[in-house]
């Protein structure tokens, strides 16, 4: 059975009404026109009783989320966070790193682990996490699991790393019962995806794309998928270059997520360097056929982002901070703890399902509801030009190839 551990004090200190505090008109004045403070990390911290890594959570609604990080960890709650239970781990899964998780309701879920070889893989719960039916497991010992997408208890994605110089695209329609793989086009050099947030691929199950992000020593690309359904050609993947994000095996594009078919925002940046504030993210409104360079950028590296469909705003996450977006990724915001708040109430995330965010040392946080009037108005932007049709990629598009003569693909 879980363990079910509580999260708030119920309990309450009450103290005794004072006097009322008279003050002299003057100083009514100057209260009533102080500037208005500027707005908190709006983040609730959970008490998840975990020192896990957790990489991986999904938000299922009416209170029911999941949570999964290293060493086996799975956490659920059914009433909001405010209590969790930790699952025991599937037989033999106790030292996994589970990055990606996705919940179907209390008792259902699909866990994957990432790691190389056969420390990638699937399973599935359906009596809340009571027992574990292994679903896939790896059978290539240079395969590496880095996202998983789910439309339904019927229909997974999973996304891996690049063998033999092609990602490996692995798709079921019966519930895991088999399996197709799909390639993609040729890669680059050291060219890889990551695994950082369960963030790197994204669906629209509806309307298309399909789309994931990457990072290289020759730079960050994004791969769309032009058909919908795809069955294995590695014709019809494109892959468009974004020339402003980071260079580097610890750089690039962590994080992709679609509010529709057309509205798309990419985050990322350099790991190794969560300072640096430039360059680490893009937006396009043509279903990712073209990509445009944020004005504003979030305050760090980010690991993931998401959208809030009622709130019309995005929020991305990373180990320095949190912003938020109102015009589509155009131009980001920080949100800062309160006064009140810890001085890393803002801090420390690595994955997002709204309202709950995940990171380091069991880190659970729910979103509290943002008071946009308190941060400063943003322009509007003019819309991007209509995208044009989609066009094979030749080599003298590529911004990047003077650099890829300098990489040697392996013998």
């Amino acid at each position: 059975m879980p363990k079910v551990h509580r999260n708030r004090q119920c309990q309450r200190f009450l103290r005794p009404l004072a006097a009322p505090l008279l003050l002299p008109p003057v100083f009514l004045a100057l209260i009533l026109l102080a500037p208005a403070s500027p707005a908190h990390a709006q983040w609730d911290i959970e008490e998840s009783h975990s020192t896990a890594s957790l990489r991986g959570i999904s938000s299922v609604g009416a209170g029911v989320a999941w949570a999964s990080g290293a060493n086996g960890a799975v956490l659920r709650t059914e009433d909001g966070g405010y209590l969790w239970q930790t699952c025991a781990p599937p037989s033999g899964a106790g030292k996994l790193d589970f990055r990606a998780i996705h919940g179907f309701d209390a008792n259902t879920a699909l866990v994957m682990s990432s790691g190389l070889g056969d420390l990638s893989r699937l399973y599935l719960t359906t009596d809340g996490c009571a027992t574990w039916k292994l679903l896939l497991a790896n059978t290539d010992r240079d395969a590496f699991w880095d996202a998983m997408v789910v439309a339904d208890l019927q229909t997974i994605m999973i996304l891996g790393d690049p063998i033999d110089g092609a990602f490996q695209i692995q798709q079921s329609e019966d519930g895991g019962q088999t399996w197709t793989l799909e390639k993609s086009q040729p890669t680059w050099p050291r060219e890889a995806a990551f695994a950082a947030s369960n963030s790197a691929l994204s669906i629209d199950w509806e309307n298309g794309p399909t789309i994931f992000g990457t990072g290289s020593p020759a730079g960050a690309r994004i791969y769309r998928d032009k058909c919908d359904p795809c069955k294995g050609s590695n014709l019809a993947w494109s892959a468009v270059p974004i020339p402003w994000f980071p260079w580097g095996e610890s750089a690039g594009i962590f994080a992709i997520h679609q509010s529709t078919w057309d509205h798309i925002v990419a985050v990322g940046g350099d790991y190794k360097k969560p300072d640096d504030a430039t360059n680490n993210s893009a937006w396009s409104l043509d279903g990712g056929r073209s990509w445009h360079r944020s004005e504003t950028w979030p305050h760090g590296y980010r690991s993931a982002v998401d959208y809030n469909k009622q709130g019309n705003f995005w929020i991305t996450v990373g180990p320095n901070g949190t912003d938020v977006s109102r015009d589509d990724g155009r131009n980001w915001q920080p949100l800062a703890p309160g006064p009140t708040e810890p001085e890393d109430a803002d801090k420390n995330w690595n994955a997002l399902s709204l309202p709950f965010a995940v990171g380091s040392k069991g880190r659970i946080g729910r979103l509290r509801p943002i008071d946009f009037t308190k941060l400063p108005q943003v322009a509007p932007r003019p819309e991007p030009a209509k995208p044009q049709e989609d066009k094979p990629q030749d080599e003298k598009s590529n911004p990047f190839n003077r650099l890829k003569k300098v990489f040697k693909k392996p013998e």
